[in-house]
């Protein structure tokens, strides 16, 4: 091959949960400080503070250190602020060591994850 004096970019890598949103249409970029929260059965809560960086007023897609899996529940906090709603979660996206999560929210009003 001949030099071609052109430089070669390496095509940024999409990260976790923009591989993930490509299933979610609707929903748009975010950034809403979240707590989430396991709901297993017993007496252990396991949770994490994350943050949203996809949704709608139906969907949320944030990165997870938590044990989650296909149709587990969870409960969704912001922090600050008035909202909190369970969730289920509907998918799972595994890249270079980390987590997204999808969740269908469940219950209640889901405008909050939509305010500035």
């Amino acid at each position: 091959m001949k030099p071609t004096g052109e430089a070669v970019v390496a095509g940024r890598e999409p990260a976790c949960t923009e591989q993930l949103v490509r299933f979610f249409p609707q929903a748009v970029a975010l950034r809403v400080a979240v707590q989430v929260t396991a709901l297993r059965p017993g007496r252990t809560r396991l949770s994490e503070r994350t943050i949203i960086e996809y949704g709608s007023s139906d969907n949320a897609i944030f990165l997870s250190n938590l044990p989650l899996e296909f149709d587990d529940r969870v409960l969704i906090e912001c922090n600050p602020g008035p909202g909190r709603n369970k969730a289920a979660v509907i998918a799972v996206q595994y890249h270079e060591g980390k987590k997204a999560v999808a969740v269908r929210f469940l219950d209640g009003s889901r405008d909050w994850i939509m305010q500035p």
